[in-house]
């Protein structure tokens, strides 16, 4: 006897899996920023006046690399006086400068 050969049908392919989500680290806490420095010391100025004699005789107070001055005087004792008031009340330093333009000597205030 003759054994029937059955074909068997060929085999069904598994359907592809789907990928899978990527899994998302979870969000880091910022991190913290250094703490903002303390303010500057006292002895340290932060504001730089100064007295300097202009070509037309007067004598003038101004901030440091400032083009325009602040006042005007008639002579250096006064611009001094101005100046050291000033440096004592925004706790800065003040720079007389001598009638030829070379630094006479830094007086800071307390």
């Amino acid at each position: 006897m003759a054994k029937k050969v059955t074909k068997k049908a060929p085999a069904k392919k598994a359907p592809a899996k789907k990928a899978a989500p990527k899994k998302v680290a979870p969000k880091k806490a910022p991190a913290k920023k250094p703490a903002k420095k303390a303010a500057k010391p006292a002895a340290e100025a932060t504001r730089v006046y100064h007295v300097v004699k202009r070509e037309d005789g007067k004598w003038e107070v101004k901030f440091a690399g400032g083009e325009k001055a602040i006042k005007l005087f008639s002579t250096q004792v006064e611009a001094v006086a101005y100046s050291k008031e000033m440096a004592k009340n925004q706790k800065g330093a003040m720079l007389v400068h001598n009638s030829k333009g070379q630094n006479k000597g830094r007086i800071k205030s307390k």
